[in-house]
């Protein structure tokens, strides 16, 4: 059984002027997305700000999300890292909190062979119990990718890694790999304008940044999908693409965090080294979510 079906959302950390982490901003989150249909919640990935957490934080507010969740919906942690005994460590104290899944980046700057890629997979995998989704992002890790015929050899042969999220863009490899696994591969659009070709290939949703601004959409672009909807799925999607293409005019997550401020919800500064949206493009994303229909 797939860790969860339907639309996932990236969720914001929010900091607070002395760039903290504002725990009661990020409670008021996990409740609108809940409220607002979310199918589960993906903790400490990239729009979380991941990278710039110490390890005391990142597992803080991963053990603060599952507390507050409660076992309402899925809680997936994002514990990768580029080595292999951090995220062992990362992934080991996140179980310990109750979480429904973990989420693994594919390891970055020291890059791999598709060799160390299973190996690296495998220990983390062998460390704990929960269930894993690979990330396959290599515009985040110096175009580490890993290949379709990798990943169906590691969810066949390792018991608790079940999935992928893919954020490679490339629809070709989707398909490819939904060929290779013929189901045994629980596959997640990482982009939020690829969630219905995915769906399509067999994807069993989507783990989306999109959803921080526009949960209720997001959910329903997939619900109704699954429900046979496919033109009102579609419908939805090609609808999102202006806003979509605004969340990702300078890199994630600087306008989702605009976005949450725009919508009366301050999830507070970026760290560095990410700044503060350009003007420009933070009034694009104020037309496209006005045209949306989401303020």
């Amino acid at each position: 059984m797939a860790i969860f079906q339907g639309a996932g959302v990236a969720i914001t950390t929010p900091f607070d002027r002395e760039g903290k982490v504002d725990y009661k901003t990020f409670e008021k989150q996990i409740e609108r997305q809940i409220e607002g249909g979310t199918d589960a919640i993906i903790v400490c990935g990239t729009t979380g700000e991941s990278s710039t957490l110490d390890h005391e934080e990142h597992l803080a507010v991963i053990k603060y999300c599952a507390e507050v969740v409660n076992h309402r919906i899925p809680v997936v942690a994002g514990t990768g890292s580029n080595c292999t005994q951090t995220a062992i460590y990362l992934s080991q104290e996140a179980e310990k909190y109750g979480v429904d899944g973990l989420l693994i980046v594919t390891p970055y700057y020291n890059k791999c062979t598709q060799k160390g890629l299973k190996e690296h997979y495998t220990m983390i995998a062998e460390a704990v119990h929960t269930p894993i989704i690979m990330y396959n992002i290599p515009g985040r890790t110096g175009g580490v990718f890993i290949q379709p015929e990798t990943v169906v050899d590691l969810v066949h042969n390792v018991e608790n890694i079940v999935g992928v999220k893919d954020a490679t863009g490339n629809l070709s490899e989707v398909a490819q790999l939904a060929h290779l696994a013929d189901g045994s591969v629980d596959i997640y659009s990482g982009n939020d304008d690829q969630v219905l070709p995915i769906l399509s290939l067999g994807g069993k949703g989507v783990i989306s940044v999109l959803s921080n601004v526009a949960p209720r959409q997001t959910h329903d672009m997939c619900a109704k999908f699954f429900e046979g909807d496919v033109a009102g799925s579609r419908q939805i999607q090609l609808d999102a693409i202006p806003l979509i293409n605004a969340l990702f005019c300078e890199v994630n997550p600087i306008p989702v965090k605009k976005g949450m401020e725009l919508l009366g919800i301050d999830t507070g500064v970026v760290r560095r080294p990410l700044t503060e949206m350009e003007s420009a493009n933070a009034e694009r994303l104020k037309k496209a979510m006005q045209e949306f229909g989401i303020l």
